[in-house]
Parts: C-alpha cells; structure tokens; sequence
C-alpha cells in the first residue's frame, strides 16, 4: 500500500511539476512579448530601411542578408536557400509631370517590370483609347496611337469609397451613383472587349503600334489608394495615375484641351538573378528530426513598402523566433520558420521548398502561416484534418483568454485553397494553418496598393498575436503527436471532392 501511494505521489508530483514548468514559460513568452516588444524597430528595418521587397530585386536580395544577420544576432541559425531565378529588375525615380494646359507634378508611378523611358525622358500629348465599332475599327485607328500616351483606363464618376456616400448622401443619390458606376464600368468593358484584345495584350498591341508609354489607374475604391501591380508592356513603360490626377488628365483630354505629360521612368533591368527563401531554425532535443514551421511570405508588391503584405507576418515571425530563443531555447522538437519568395507570383517560393524537402513534410507537427493583414488573428480552421479540434484545442487552451474570446474556430473545416503559403505544405499532407486575421480595411486600403506602408501597421495586433503564435508553437513542440487523418472535403453539390493537389514552382520567372 505505502509504495503504491508512493508511486501515486510521485506521478502526481510529476503532472504539477510539468505544468508548472508549462505556466512559467508561458508567462515569460508573455512578458517578453509585452515588456520587451521588438517589432517596432523590426518593422523599421524592414519596411523603411530595405522598402519594398519585388522578386528579382535588389531590395529582395538585401532583406534576404538582412534576415540571416537579424537571426544571428538573436544567436539563432539562419540561411538563404536557392529555389529558382527571375528576371532582375530595379525601380528608379518616376516623375510625371502636366506641362499643358498648365503645370502640375502629378502623383503615379512605374508598375513593375515595365521598361524604362529613354534617357531625359519623354514629351508627348495623351489621348484616350477610343470607342470603336469592332476590332477592324481599332485596327484602323492604331496608327493614330503613334507617339502619343494613351489612357486604357476608365474614368472613376467618383474618388468618394462607398461607405462614405452611405454616411453622408441621401438614399436617392447613392443608388444613382452606383448605377452611373455600374453603367460606366459596362460601358468601359465592352470599348476593351470591341478592340479584339485582352487586358494583356492590348498594351502590347498600342506600343507596337508607336505609343511611347501606356497610362493606367486602378482605383482600389479607397481614398487615396491604387492596386499596383506589373506591367505588360515590352518597350515602353507602364505607369498607373492616382484616381485624381487621371481623372484630371482624362477630363482636359474629353474637353478637347489637349494635355501633354512629360514622363521619366528610369528603371534598370538587371538580367537574370538567384531568388531565395530566408530560412531560421532553432534545434530541437527529445525530438530533433521533427519539426513546428513557422511561415510568412518575404516578397511583396512594391507600390508602398509591402508593411501589410506581408511585412506583418514577416515581423511577427521573427519576433516569435526571438521570444522562444529566449525564453524556450531547447525546444523538444525542431523549430523553423520560412521566409518564403515569390509568393505574389503563385507561392513559388514554398512550393520550392516542399518540391526540395520532401523527406521532411512527414515529420511536421504543424505549421502556422500568417499573411493577410495587421490585425488580431479572427479565424482558425482544422483545414480538413479530422482529429484538429483535439491538438488545436489543448494548444489554444494555454492562451489568454482575452486573445482567444474573439477568435472563431471552424472543425474540422475544408482544405485552404491557393490563398497563402501554407497551402503549399497543406496539398502534401502536412497540417498546416492559416492565422487569419482581421480586416482593418486591408482589401481597399493596403493589400498590393501604393499606401501598403509601415504607418498602417496596429502594432497592439501583431504583439497580441505574437503571443498566441509563440505560446501554439511551444506547445506543439511538447505535445504529443499530431494526427494527420484527413476528411476528403464536401462540395457544394454535397459529393465528395479531392483534396488540393501539389503545385510545382515557376523556377524561372519574369523572363517570357
């Protein structure tokens, strides 16, 4: 009797001394995470000192090295791995300026890999790309595009979002503006669709036929802020208007006036350059050759300074990783975390490393990928995998609850489709989870616009969010093994679908 109540003593000694062990160090991750925040001066280096990171830029290539140097000097082992090439491309000064009818710079810029104007620029009138009867029409006019710049784009009946005509308009004059916004948008369709050419090779077809550049605005239905993307063009540039400065050229053009731009884009090709992915990585003990996966994508979008996009993973990721370095520096499992490139262009960085690592994928306990936006994370899903609720559940369970109170949890929910990274280690089998967060305006705002910039960041979000990924991580670095079991997901015929296949990485990029 006494050595059974001996045994019993000892296991119950045991229990409370691991969860004691378990509390003390989530406490520390909170402190560190509250009193000792990083993400500030992180964010800093990152989104104003290095700016923008293109794929295939030298600004990419610097946030690359400068990650490695971050991590080491956190004492934690960071590497640069090779997962293709793309074309090397370098942004330079824009400058736009209204010479007639009167003078005013206006605010635009270059879009991505668009060619550059020759040396001291160009001068010339803008016109508009006509209504046209059919595409025999257009091909009959394209002469008329030599030498000039020549706006695809429509005019905007109004720069005021929608939620500020609900406050303000009457109910009267809101339904009128969406119906002109409506018809005008048909109406712009249908001009482009009658020139026999898509979006992408209508550009193509006006610098063929002598236009010396190609002018754009795509509204983001956001005060202020346009979607900027890449350009199509292959002689000459690209550049995107904010809605106010092309409405204002596009208005002197209807009236006859006649306005010239002169235009300097001086960007600078760079040939064929090495892409990578930035990957840290903090050994495990017990359970070395498993693995808890960190993931944020590097790349951004370079019409702000990809703050949102995803400069808020990235920066929570690396503040994670300097949490758990100091307050859980021998993990039981291996810890990673993958600053993936390339992913605006088709998650072509992680689909390399998956593609790469293959003996690995199996020996991941769980990943966590955070990507949309600044804010707290709002939604988890089981991403399909039967037996989440359980591991999810316990590893939430050790989270404030004034983290968690808010959080809306789907079990054991459908596999992610090609949204972020994580669907690129989901497609091979590995539990792989999406912090999604909330929206603070991201779609309009600051997803791939010109206002994607560090003054948009909540830093309170991503701190609270720093806590919940640190505390998910250590405890699927103690817990027991996840389960892998899937359900194939229903669709919306209710017949059973297939779960998402892999993808394969562009490997060279940019250069068609």
């Amino acid at each position: 009797m006494k050595k059974h109540l001996l045994l019993v003593g000892f296991l119950l000694a045991g229990h409370f001394s691991i969860a004691q062990v378990k509390k003390e160090i989530i406490d520390k991750i909170i402190a560190e995470a509250t009193n000792n925040s990083q993400l500030e001066p992180i964010a800093h280096e990152l989104m104003d000192g290095i700016g923008p990171r293109l794929v295939g830029s030298p600004q990419m290539q610097k946030a690359h090295e400068w990650a490695v140097q971050k991590y080491a000097g956190w004492g934690i082992q960071a590497r640069n791995e090779k997962w293709g090439e793309w074309r090397g491309w370098e942004r330079g000064i824009t400058h736009i300026d209204l010479l007639t009818p009167w003078v005013r710079s206006l605010s635009g810029t270059q879009l991505a890999w668009s060619p550059a104007t020759p040396k001291g620029g160009v001068t010339a009138e803008v016109i508009i790309l006509p209504e046209f009867a059919d595409s025999l029409a257009f091909q009959k006019w394209l002469p008329s595009a030599k030498g000039k710049l020549v706006m695809i784009s429509m005019l905007q009946p109004t720069g005021r979002p929608n939620y500020n005509w609900e406050e303000f308009a009457t109910k009267e004059s809101f339904e009128k503006i969406k119906k002109e916004k409506e018809e005008q948008t048909e109406a712009w369709n249908a001009r482009l669709a009658k020139t026999g050419k898509d979006r992408r090779s209508l550009p193509i077809t006006l610098e063929n036929a002598g236009a010396v550049g190609i002018v754009t605005s795509y509204w983001s239905q956001g005060f202020g802020a346009n979607k900027i993307f890449s350009a199509y063009t292959k002689k000459v540039p690209t550049i995107d208007l904010s809605l106010e400065d092309y409405g204002l050229v596009y208005r002197l053009v209807e009236s006859g006036k006649k306005p010239t731009l002169r235009l300097e884009a001086e960007s600078k090709e760079n040939g064929v350059v090495p892409t990578y992915n930035t990957i840290a990585e903090m050994m495990g003990g017990e359970k070395s050759d498993q693995y808890v996966m960190l993931s944020a994508h590097f790349d951004s979008w370079d019409g702000g300074t990809g703050a949102t996009d995803n400069g808020t993973g990235t920066i929570l990721m690396m503040e994670v990783m300097r949490i758990l370095k100091k307050v859980y520096p021998n993990p039981k499992r291996t810890i990673l975390v993958g600053h993936w490139g390339s992913e605006e262009q088709g998650l072509n960085g992680s689909s390399g490393f998956v593609e790469d690592h293959a003996n690995m994928l199996p020996k991941i306990q769980a990943l966590f990928n955070q990507d949309n936006g600044t804010g707290r994370v709002a939604n988890i899903s089981g991403q399909g995998f039967v037996h989440a609720y359980d591991y999810l559940g316990r590893w939430f369970s050790q989270v404030p609850a004034e983290i968690t109170k808010d959080i809306t949890f789907t079990y054991p929910g459908n596999p992610g489709g090609g949204g972020s990274d994580y669907a690129s280690f989901l497609a091979a089998g590995v539990p792989a989870f999406s912090l999604s967060s909330l929206s603070w305006s991201y779609g309009n705002y600051t997803w791939h616009t010109n206002l994607d910039t560090y003054d948009k960041i909540v830093f309170d979000d991503v701190r609270s969010n720093a806590i919940l990924t640190a505390i998910l991580v250590y405890m699927a670095c103690e817990d027991e093994d996840t389960s892998k079991e899937v359900r194939i997901p229903v669709g919306r015929n209710g017949e059973p679908t297939t779960w998402p296949a892999k993808r394969s990485p562009t490997r060279r990029g940019g250069l068609e």
